[in-house]
């Protein structure tokens, strides 16, 4: 017999845990912008339904663990720029259009997470850029400052508000679900994070810059 799974699902007809596929597949089949993963212990499935989603979803192998990363050439980038740093960046085709965000570990060069498109505006992605920067570093209890060239961004995250002019609409609805997360997450969480500005006129594009400029 097969090891029972928990479904959490975050965005769906009915968020909420499922303990069989069947009954996860209710909440997303034609659900567009589904959120949902599963686990193994239900314990591991109510922290991760409590939690942001993007501490979860979308990951890669490479971002289990970021001191597992061998070392890269970083004298690309100044020398007060510091190496042992997550930068982050997000990209929108229009704006507001499909929007994406990811993050660089800056020692590697290599991307850590990346989420999206999905309908949104580029600000409101430089936001959860960080927010998910935040969260991945508190769980794997790592301390690295974040870069992002966002001022908009990096004064939200200190007021703890993602301040978008963006309309709430049935469009816009699983980006405003993710901000809700975020809001949340900052509030409900404590750290010692620095959030730095990256200084474009004089370091370059942040190195999580997507290159479509």
């Amino acid at each position: 017999m097969g090891k029972n799974k928990y479904y959490v699902v975050w965005n769906g007809i009915c968020p909420g845990i499922y303990t069989s596929w069947t009954d996860c597949q209710r909440q997303i089949n034609g659900y567009e912008g589904a959120i949902y993963k599963s686990f193994n212990t239900q314990e591991e499935a109510e922290k991760a339904y409590n939690s942001s989603p993007y501490i979860y979803i979308g990951k890669k192998k490479e971002e289990t663990n970021l001191e597992t990363k061998q070392s890269n050439d970083t004298s690309q980038y100044p020398q007060v720029v510091q190496k042992e740093a997550i930068a982050v960046d997000a990209a929108c085709s229009g704006n507001p259009g499909p929007m994406e965000y990811r993050g660089v570990y800056l020692r590697t060069g290599q991307q850590i997470f990346h989420f999206g498109p999905i309908h949104g505006t580029n600000n409101i992605g430089e936001f959860l850029a960080i927010v998910h920067a935040l969260a991945l570093l508190k769980k794997q209890g790592l301390s690295m400052p974040i870069y992002s060239d966002s001022r908009n961004a990096i004064g939200w995250i200190k007021q703890k508000k993602c301040k978008t002019k963006l309309e709430r609409n049935a469009r816009t609805e699983e980006v405003f679900q993710m901000i809700d997360r975020a809001e949340s997450w900052l509030k409900n969480n404590s750290y010692n994070t620095q959030v730095l500005k990256w200084n474009t006129s004089e370091w370059g594009e942040v190195p999580a810059d997507f290159g479509r400029k």
